[in-house]
């Protein structure tokens, strides 16, 4: 008869950041070592708060499954020596199996015959092999940050408080760190004490008793329709943003939502300063108008019951406004320093110690902010707000305000250089030079910022680069993939006629003022090599199919925007309604391709066509070869697609009527040659051949 299974660990708080994780690990864990273990079970399910993580598994079978397989042993070949007897190697075999040689027998697999020999295992009782497989399971957790405790040895997220093992009503017992499995659990901190769980069932609503809400869902969604029901009655608009109700729902084990509020007068502020300090500092969430202007209200969550509710909101609008009074100190303060002594501060603040300064990374970016203002050819005055913005973009990071929060570097960069009499543009291209700030936020939406942005990005990577800090694997520090990730989305944004080998080189040029620790070749290189598996990222993001982007990038990503118009044309007639009949476009074009990897030279000599079909081919792609590469460079690749398809009658009509590799070898050279021209004019717009169908 199956039984329920119900494992808790009993902690000190866990940081909100590590329980779902952890949590997640458990059940992961618990079911892999069952089904290891050979035994049955069904659903685990998994429960986690601040002080526990813990998982039911339903219908645990109470006797591992018996198994019989065949083991298959060495050759026959090695089995057996000259005189027919059994190998040591044979008899090892048996002894490691806990059989007999009289046990094998022979079976073929791959014309190769082999000594076998059945095994058959009876299942243990499922109660006698818990108390071992749970210790194990625990032990071999992994968390971010680990921690030991007292004389032991285990490192664990945080120290074991009591640990609840039981098998329907039946404890399973074991010890770790000095803790006994039981049956006791431990209720909310304050409002709970101690419960006993008579079997796995009872477990959850035991901890509701106590005042905890275990399930995860359950707890967030109470908190959800209790922040929903406060907006409705209060006619508020309450931002919660994901990561912050995350962080909430793994602070508390019993929620209470209530609101707070401020003095008006703070407001003077900007909202993004007093959002960030309740958010950041507080963990509350901020209240907004139906036009999204910050309200001097905060809503927050208790762990905890309704009780006394008014004297917890007075104690928190207390906290809030020690909190913004510093607010409007450092602002107040910070205005007073001109920008210009700033920038001095930024000297004496290391970039890294091989690329200098903070103030040595502004001069590269103005320096290559300026190359691509001339390059891009763009107006004076654009030129002149590119210049000035590059010039004061990292003055806000000496400020008070951004030391206490760092993610408001480029916010208060933009606040306070409008305060200090800069022009508009340069102004808002402050804050928009860091954009994107992360994936899924939107590009600059000024020229200005954009091309500061670019220069800002493209200085980390090259400077990185050419010290040899390349990302590998999931390490990543100096987030280089989104940096990179982030001068593409710019590019196409605002369909910058940049290509990517010219912004590398400006920016190498740059970095060459001094003696650089690699060769420029080679940097160059693992540049390419990065940004390509980023453009084929953008394209996979937008749907292109993975054999399109092979086929579209197999023909170059120099040129961004080029490189999206292909593949979007490419799927239109991959994947649309005329899909049979481009597949046999495709298939004389890919012929031509495969021919012309044999060719040795591109020049045709017309003298020595000695078919109508050559003439009648050179002559079809003379008439629209070059309208072919105007349509790429124009963004028309749709066109050029069928201008290529067009040729599909003529090639076959070619191919059925000229041996190309005729015995002749300067007839054969020659058709190869045509071949060839025709293939790279192909080549301009994809690699066909990579196209799956």
């Amino acid at each position: 008869m199956a039984k329920d299974l119900l494992l808790e660990i009993g902690l000190e708080e866990v940081p909100a950041r590590f329980v779902r994780g952890a949590m997640n690990q458990l059940k992961e864990k618990t079911a892999k070592w069952l089904d290891t273990a050979r035994i049955g079970h069904g659903e685990v399910e998994a429960y986690a708060t601040p002080r526990r993580i813990a998982v039911i598994i339903r219908d645990v079978e109470e006797k591992q499954a018996d198994v019989s397989e065949e083991v298959k042993g060495p050759s026959r070949k090695i089995a057996l020596d000259e005189q027919g007897a059994w190998s040591k190697a044979a008899l090892g075999f048996a002894r490691s199996q806990g059989a007999q040689p009289e046990d094998f027998f022979f079976k073929e697999l791959g014309g190769v015959e082999y000594v076998y020999v059945n095994k058959s295992s009876i299942g243990t009782v499922t109660a006698d092999v818990l108390p071992e497989g749970l210790v194990s399971l625990i032990t071999s957790m992994s968390f971010p940050k680990n921690m030991r405790w007292g004389s032991y040895e285990l490192k664990f997220v945080r120290p074991i408080k009591w640990l609840v093992a039981l098998f329907g009503e039946t404890v399973i017992p074991f010890e770790i760190t000095g803790v006994q499995s039981g049956n006791k659990t431990r209720g909310h901190r304050f409002l709970g004490g101690e419960a006993l769980v008579s079997s796995p069932s009872d477990y959850v609503e035991e901890l509701r008793g106590q005042r905890v809400l275990a399930d995860v869902r359950e707890r967030e969604q109470l908190i959800l329709d209790q922040i929903q029901a406060l907006a409705a009655e209060k006619n508020w608009k309450i931002d919660v943003k994901p990561d912050l109700l995350e962080e909430v729902l793994f602070l508390v084990e019993y929620p209470s939502v209530l609101f707070g509020t401020f003095d008006e007068s703070f407001l003077e502020i900007p909202q993004e300063v007093l959002i960030t300090s309740m958010r950041e500092h507080q963990r509350y969430f901020p209240v907004l108008s139906d036009q999204g202007k910050l309200l001097p209200f905060f809503v927050t969550v208790r762990n905890g019951d309704r009780n006394s509710i008014e004297q917890v909101a007075k104690g928190n609008e207390k906290v809030l406004r020690a909190r913004l009074s510093d607010a409007r100190f450092f602002y107040a303060e910070d205005q007073k320093t001109p920008i210009v002594e700033s920038l001095g501060k930024l000297e004496k603040i290391v970039y890294h110690e091989e690329l200098g300064t903070v103030s040595d990374k502004v001069r590269r970016i103005q320096i290559t902010a300026s190359k691509l203002s001339d390059f891009l050819g763009l107006d004076a005055q654009t030129t002149d707000d590119i210049a000035r913005t590059a010039a004061i973009c990292k003055f806000d990071l000496v400020t008070q305000m951004v030391y206490e929060f760092p993610e408001l570097q480029g916010v208060m960069g933009e606040d306070y250089a409008r305060k200090a009499g800069e022009r508009e543009a340069v102004a808002a291209a402050i804050n928009e030079h860091y954009q994107p700030r992360f994936a899924g936020d939107r590009a600059p939406g000024s020229l200005t910022g954009a091309i500061v942005s670019l220069a800002d990005k493209i200085d980390t990577i090259v400077g990185c680069f050419s010290i040899g800090i390349i990302p590998t694997g999931s390490q990543d520090p100096y987030a280089l993939r989104r940096q990179a990730a982030g001068i593409i989305q710019i590019i196409l944004a605002h369909g910058l006629k940049l290509p990517l080998d010219r912004l590398f080189d400006l920016s190498l040029e740059v970095h060459s003022g001094k003696p650089l620790k690699r060769e420029a070749g080679e940097i160059r290189s693992d540049l390419h090599e990065f940004f390509a598996l980023r453009v084929k990222n953008v394209l996979s993001e937008q749907g292109i199919r993975y054999d399109v982007v092979d086929a579209v990038m197999a023909a170059g990503y120099n040129d961004l925007r080029q490189t999206v118009n292909r593949a979007q044309a490419l799927t239109t007639y991959a994947a649309g309604e005329r899909r049979d009949e481009f597949k046999l476009a495709v298939d004389a074009l890919n012929r031509v391709s495969n021919l012309a990897a044999k060719a040795a030279s591109k020049e045709v000599k017309t003298s020595l066509f000695a078919d109508e079909a050559e003439g009648a081919l050179y002559a079809a792609w003379q008439a629209l070869s070059e309208s072919v590469t105007a349509n790429i460079k124009n963004l028309d690749a749709s066109g050029a697609i069928a201008k290529l398809a067009g040729l599909k009658d003529t090639i076959n009509v070619y191919f059925d009527s000229v041996m190309v590799m005729a015995e002749e070898a300067d007839v054969r050279a020659n058709r190869l040659a045509l071949l060839a021209i025709i293939a790279d004019g192909v080549g301009e717009v994809a690699d066909f051949s990579k196209l799956v169908w």
